[in-house]
């Protein structure tokens, strides 16, 4: 999986918008959405949510999690415990790169939370990097990689998985074969 498929499925989150134009109920394979009235809040998938902004007919409400003290805490946080510590969303990068590109007027404080969630991930992927680091060097053969997100995998697991067919080759061929046991008897 790329970070495109990962942002696709992040397109799928709810999020709430404030529309400014009147239609019923629309009934989608996903589920059905509405009813949209002017000045009332509706829950609709990210994908719909930055289709309505970019033709201007709805203002988009930050998700409850994306405001600068409650993302204070959340990289302090991070940044105090050894592990993964759960995040507010799933895809909390891909929503807050689509929201901050597409609606970042609607977002009181823009700079400060694409400031403060690039501290996140930078702490998590330092704590990722530290991870890999220890898991190669003790030469373990399985992870338990509690509260990553999608896209923090994505990002690291290409490296994990060739860090970990590099082991198993050198594990491999210091492992004496058993053809040259039997030319010692």
């Amino acid at each position: 999986m790329d970070a495109a498929e990962v942002e696709f499925l992040a397109e799928k989150e709810l999020v709430t918008i404030i529309p400014n134009f009147s239609l019923d109920k629309i009934y989608l394979i996903g589920g059905d959405l509405g009813p949209f009235n002017p000045g009332l809040p509706v829950q609709v998938p990210l994908w719909l949510a930055i289709n309505l902004k970019q033709r201007q007919k709805c203002r988009l409400l930050p998700p409850e999690w994306m405001d600068v003290e409650k993302l204070e805490k959340i990289r302090d946080h991070e940044r105090k415990e050894e592990t993964f510590t759960p995040m507010p969303s799933l895809y909390y990068m891909e929503l807050t790169k689509l929201l901050l590109n597409h609606a970042s007027d609607n977002i009181p404080k823009a700079d400060e939370i694409r400031t403060l969630i690039k501290d996140v991930w930078d702490t998590r992927t330092a704590k990722l990097r530290v991870s890999a680091d220890s898991f190669v060097r003790q030469q373990e053969a399985h992870a338990k990689l509690d509260n990553l997100t999608l896209m923090e995998i994505n990002t690291s697991g290409a490296f994990l998985t060739q860090a970990l067919n590099h082991m198993y080759k050198l594990r491999t061929n210091l492992q004496p074969s058993d053809s040259a046991q039997s030319q010692d008897l």
